[in-house]
């Protein structure tokens, strides 16, 4: 299949788009959960975490740190590579035929859609994973095109990616299957694929051996997510019906028709591969109880493949006058449900809070921080600690707080206790009471959390504590309170 020349002055206008708009937008609201604990893992420099590998973490902290503490600068990363997402998707539109319009049709797609939006507004592990998932798709377009020392991009980038997030093995084990049961298999016996595959594991080496050194918390971590632990977490019937939604329902037709086209037109089987990648992926996260949004990465492929057709049907001015508004509809959607917009102070007023998750995990924790130094304050022991019972908690504690020392059972925060065995008050929050009663024998609730924009969210509501007589030492106590996920 001939290539057509690369649509870079209309695609980089359209990729400029959402990252302008992440840019704009980036410093309302404040921090969310997720980067204050980056953030504060990124400061105790290790080759892995109990529930991610160490680059984003590193990333974090660099930013935060050069940058004083900007908010702006922690997320430009993300917004930069909700840009490349873009290009990257026009670029595989290309490599299957699409010229410069259907270039254009698949980056505006990409440009317009939920997720990117979503995942480009924050700092974030699955930020960086999208971008992986779509350049290793890409890449290995291209090294299948061209089997030689292209592979050996495929290896850096899937090495890179495994120290980014732990899914990217998912994605080349489907693919591997993929090209095993659809071809084409004459991959499998270039050097240069397995000079890839070693180069990969080599780079991903330093966190593999953390993992095994620490008994593998990325598993338990995997099955606490399918048990529902985390914020975005959905139920398993929730999960096929959720992927019309990450694009946007009116641009779903696109990647159907691409999903339809690698499956059946003879003219894409070479890269049937990935469509058959996709469905095992949905399979296996379906099985699993994996996230919905798990499968973003495999999106641009099937926007690229499913641009030529979809461009094939636009032939008269009404037809295009409806991709225009489908396109346009949705970039509108996203960018209301997935922007920091609306004014906090009437966030609760709109469904935002209950479809976007996230957006209220980023309000909030000043006042969380405020109450927090108000009780500090209280107690006359200038050694008094803080017991936090999540990462979000304790970040912003090490964040606004850190003439105040925290602790926290829940994740890597747990490894980096217990606290120091010394007698005297303790604040405490985000635990069962009856947990803290076994550990307390005077324990009374001071204060409850309250962002002053009743904003529904995990720390809204919470009730604060303060332990006068701990009845078991921090060695005893610190194994039952390890939470993953």
């Amino acid at each position: 299949m001939e290539r057509p020349r690369f649509a870079w002055r209309g695609v980089g206008l359209i990729a400029a788009v959402p990252v302008v708009a992440l840019c704009a937008t980036a410093g309302r609201y404040g921090y969310h959960r997720d980067e204050l604990y980056f953030i504060a893992a990124g400061s105790r420099p290790a080759a892995g975490y109990v529930d991610q590998p160490p680059l984003v973490p590193l990333l974090a902290y660099l930013l935060d740190s050069l940058s004083g503490g900007s908010l702006v600068a922690l997320r430009i990363p993300s917004a930069v590579a909700a840009g490349v997402i873009v290009i990257v998707t026009a670029l595989i539109a290309r490599e299957f035929g699409a010229g410069r319009a259907g270039q254009f049709l698949a980056a505006s797609a990409m440009a317009a859609s939920a997720v990117l939006i979503a995942v480009g507004h924050l700092l974030s592990t699955s930020t960086f994973d999208f971008l992986i998932w779509a350049l290793l798709s890409w890449l290995v377009i291209r090294a299948v095109k061209q089997p030689g020392p292209q592979w050996m991009a495929v290896g850096a980038a899937a090495g890179i990616g495994l120290l980014t997030k732990s899914l990217v093995v998912v994605l080349l084990a489907a693919l591997l299957a993929a090209i095993v049961a659809v071809g084409p298999r004459s991959v499998l016996r270039n050097r240069w694929l397995w000079g890839a595959a070693a180069l990969a594991i080599l780079i991903a080496l330093p966190n593999t051996w953390w993992q095994a050194a620490h008994g593998w918390p990325q598993f338990e971590l995997s099955g606490s997510i399918a048990a529902g632990s985390s914020g975005t977490s959905e139920p398993r019937w929730l999960f096929l019906p959720f992927q019309t939604v990450l694009l946007g329902p009116l641009l779903a037709p696109i990647w159907i028709i691409g999903l339809w086209r690698l499956l059946r037109e003879p003219g894409m089987r070479s890269w049937r591969f990935f469509a058959v990648a996709y469905l095992l992926l949905a399979v296996v996260f379906l099985v699993m109880g994996g996230k919905p949004y798990y499968l973003a990465g495999m999106y641009p492929v099937l926007l690229a493949a499913g641009a030529e057709p979809v461009l094939r049907w636009l032939t008269t001015a009404f037809r295009r006058s409806l991709a225009v508004l489908a396109i346009v509809a949705t970039a509108v959607t996203s960018g209301l449900l997935f922007l920091p917009i609306v004014p906090p102070q009437e966030l609760r007023e709109t469904p935002i809070p209950s479809i976007n998750y996230d957006a209220g995990e980023t309000i909030g924790w000043p006042e969380f921080a405020a109450t927090i130094d108000g009780m500090h304050r209280s107690i006359a022991d200038s050694d008094v600690i803080v017991l936090a019972g999540n990462y979000g908690q304790a970040g912003a504690i090490e964040m606004f707080l850190p003439h105040i020392p925290v602790f926290s059972g829940h994740n890597s925060y747990w490894s980096w206790g217990p606290p120091p065995e010394r007698r005297g008050p303790f604040i405490a929050l985000g635990y069962p009471e009856d947990v803290l009663r076994d550990l307390c024998d005077d324990l009374w609730s001071a204060a409850t959390i309250d962002n002053q924009v009743n904003v529904a969210n995990d720390e809204q509501g919470r009730q604060v504590w303060i332990c006068n007589d701990r009845s078991r030492r921090w060695d005893e106590v610190w194994p039952s309170l390890r939470r993953i996920g």
